[in-house]
């Protein structure tokens, strides 16, 4: 049976042999492809996503009316002045000269505009201990943290001036400069480092420096190209920062996963005595058919996020599916080109006390290596599979438990960087003494003539109304844009950054004070925006979508693996095997990061909810990622019960021989997403550790004890197919060429045939 009769069908493994007989055509074509599309990328540039398309509803609105106009709104700033301790008060002269000093210093740097004393817009603070210098800062407001440091130089001038006040700046600009100063390399570094990670884990893996280059260069390369191909998709749909970051990851984790099967494989069969042609051809027909079933459905549930209707996470999703499909293209076309090409030199680069040699000279004949960990734990796990399944299945609910209690918002400042910043000090102090000052709603009203009396007078009695309906407390300011017909209410709402409060505020503001006033001028149009909008947008958008992306995912899953495994029992499972591992994640997120329990152990605080975004990003990335695993797995149990082993034997041989490659990746990818765990933000914390968790969960009860105990406990019925499903297409047929064996069926213990 080692070198015998190695006639294979279907796609992958086409693919693979012609790559291996024109192994320098499949080279070229593949690295002209990278150069093309790279290069055609940085020709046609990258469109990014308008502020104005980045929501629906009334952000939206408000966006468009301003970007229609022509209207650059400026980054503003604000200066606290405030008293330190029982002392000063706005009315005393040493106050007054700290007011004058600061209006001065700002405005003699020459970067600023439209200077205000809080004299002039009475923005002086209950106890009068508080004001508040406001301008602008003269430019684009995309870029004005480039040019603030002078001001700030100033404003931190005038403090070392007068010691009993505190002067502090804060706005646009000046949380724009400090993040990049503090986190702008943040980024940089974790996916910088995340390549070595990786590599680092795939010489201790493979024990051989070339071995472990080829999935990093194969998924480099795959990257490389789909940032090209985002660039000229882009023109098309727009893309966003965040789509790249998210292709980085995505692209990393599964192109290294992809090489990884394919390259295990190879050297499995090798190992059992066969020669290196048959032994690529063998992977080719068998992994590389796993690699293509779990592509598509990644592609499938990247392709989620596209019905969400929000322009950041239908780039995302769209940048994923392309480097998942440009990996999986990969894997299976050009990785066979350069094992055929490299044969036994892949082994080069040996590190002595890594590589497996010796060992597996001593296995040649004797086939696959098999983990004696979970050799262990699957003997176990099989002779009591019912107490497994309840343990294993309990355990995972009791950790999804937390779940059921979720909140979700957008993180404040607050939340998203602690005490951790000066800036993050000042914004807490400016909430406080002006509650919602710091982040004032902002209504965009545009009219036929802004300096019509009715428009004037519903202007006035919109300001009064949403200070006496205790939406605000003032002051409500009116900026007036004449030549364009349009003006801007700034509102500072009552709750400040306490969201759920400022949401309150906000719905009045919508619901009674906006029609009792303005909403009776026709032709006025006054959609209300502003960070508090923007998050109840947002999460009303994704409310929305939350059905059709989970229907959407589950149902194309599930249809998937019933066409790839023909098998109802299995399609089953997996989908429900995979909530399962979802639902953990979410369990975990929520212990840690909005009730904070052990959040001091990854470095993080509980911040008393979970950024807005994460939930549906994690469900689509994990149902996507977690198929990795899984189509391995049961494709390894499919084909060993195809060879004529019973159930039980073909689950313990499919899991533990494809334990070491699965417990390879998840480390790769446990690894690289806890990266990002690392970061100061603690929406990239949760992020890190919600995925790190449940890649980790995924790997080892799932697959190690859960699938195996529910596949025994099914027994024959894993692979049961209603009669009236036998005329669904057969995407099966990709098999190892000892599915068939002489010429004979697979029959099971009793002579019958397998019902497989």
């Amino acid at each position: 049976m080692g070198n015998g009769d190695t006639r294979v069908r279907g796609l992958a493994a086409r693919a693979g042999g012609w790559s291996a007989r024109h192994r320098w055509a499949a080279v070229g074509i593949w690295v002209l492809f990278v150069v093309l599309a790279m290069g055609l990328g940085s020709a046609a540039g990258r469109v990014d996503v308008k502020d104005s398309d980045q929501l629906k509803g009334e952000t939206h609105t408000a966006a468009k009316i301003i970007e229609d106009a022509g209207i650059e709104e400026p980054a503003s700033e604000t200066v606290l002045i405030q008293a330190k301790g029982g002392g000063l008060k706005a009315t005393d002269a040493e106050f007054r000269s700290a007011v004058t000093a600061v209006v001065k210093a700002v405005e003699g740097t020459g970067k600023v505009a439209d200077v205000t004393s809080p004299y002039d817009t009475q923005t002086i603070s209950k106890d009068g201990r508080s004001a508040l210098v406001q301008f602008d800062i003269r430019g684009e407001s995309d870029t004005a943290g480039e040019r603030v440091e002078p001001v700030l130089k100033a404003v931190e001038d005038v403090q070392k001036d007068h010691e009993s006040l505190r002067i502090e700046e804060i706005g646009g600009a000046s949380m724009m400069k400090t993040f990049d100063d503090a986190f702008g390399d943040d980024f940089q570094k974790a996916e910088y480092s995340a390549v070595p990670v990786a590599l680092g884990i795939l010489l201790i893996a493979f024990g051989a420096l070339v071995a472990a280059l080829l999935p990093v260069l194969l998924s480099i390369t795959a990257i490389m190209a789909t940032m090209g191909l985002m660039g000229i998709v882009s023109h098309a749909m727009p893309m966003t920062d965040a789509a790249s970051s998210v292709m980085l990851l995505v692209g990393l984790a599964v192109g290294v996963d992809y090489c990884l099967f394919y390259l295990r494989r190879e050297r499995e069969e090798r190992e059992a005595g066969r020669d290196a042609q048959t032994a690529l051809r063998v992977a080719a027909a068998t992994s590389g058919r796993a690699i293509i079933v779990s592509g598509v459905t990644v592609c499938v549930a990247m392709a989620g996020m596209l019905f969400t209707g929000l322009a950041e996470f239908e780039a995302m999703g769209l940048a994923s599916l392309m480097v998942v499909a440009v990996a999986m293209v990969g894997s299976v076309t050009v990785l066979p080109a350069l094992l055929s090409l490299l044969g036994e030199r892949v082994e080069k680069g040996k590190i002595p006390f890594l590589h497996p040699q010796s060992k597996l000279r001593r296995n040649r004949g004797r086939g696959n290596r098999e983990s004696r960990f979970w050799t262990a734990v699957l003997k176990g796990v099989l002779a009591r599979p019912v107490i497994s399944t309840v343990v294993a299945a309990g355990a995972l609910l009791a950790v999804a438990a937390p779940a059921v209690g979720m909140k979700t918002q957008n993180l404040t400042l607050d939340q998203e960087f602690g005490d951790s910043l000066p800036i993050v000090q000042t914004y807490n102090r400016v909430n406080e003494a002006f509650p919602g000052g710091s982040d004032p709603a902002e209504v965009v009203v545009k009219a036929d003539d802004i300096n019509a009396p009715e428009v004037t007078s519903a202007l006035a009695d919109f300001r009064e109304r949403a200070v006496s309906s205790g939406a605000s407390r003032g002051p409500v300011e009116i900026k007036l844009h004449d030549e364009k017909n349009i003006a801007f209410v700034y509102v500072p709402l009552v709750g400040g950054s306490d969201l759920d409060k400022a949401g309150e505020s906000l719905d009045k503001l919508r619901d009674e004070v906006r029609p009792a006033t303005l909403g009776k001028v026709d032709g006025v149009e006054a959609p209300i925006t502003g960070q508090v909008a923007g998050s109840k947008d947002f999460n009303d958008q994704l409310g929305g979508a939350v059905i059709p992306v989970f229907a959407f995912v589950v149902v194309f899953a599930f249809l998937l693996m019933l066409l790839c495994f023909r098998s109802l029992t299995v399609a089953i499972t997996s989908i429900v095997l995979n909530l399962l591992s979802v639902g953990a994640a979410y369990g975990v997120l929520v212990a840690v990061f909005q009730h904070g329990w052990g959040a001091s152990l990854v470095g993080a605080e509980g911040v008393g909810a979970i950024i807005s975004w994460l939930p549906l990003f994690l469900f689509v990335i994990l149902f996507g990622l977690s198929m990795d695993y899984h189509v391995f797995v049961v494709s390894r149990i499919r084909e060993a019960r195809l060879r004529g082993r019973t159930t039980k034997d073909a689950i313990q041989h499919g899991v533990v021989t494809t334990a070491g490659v699965v417990t390879s990746a998840a480390v790769i990818m446990v690894a690289v997403f806890a990266i990002f765990g690392t970061l100061s933000m603690q929406s990239m914390k949760q992020m890190g550790v919600g995925l790190a968790a449940a890649v980790l969960i995924d790997a080892t009860i799932i697959r190690g004890v859960l699938l195996p105990a529910v596949m025994a406990l099914l027994g024959e019925r894993n692979w049961y197919l209603p009669k009236w499903l036998n005329r669904l297409p057969d995407l099966t047929h990709d098999e190892a060429p000892e599915a068939v064996t002489r010429g004979a069926a697979a029959r099971d213990d009793e002579g019958e045939r397998v019902p497989v």
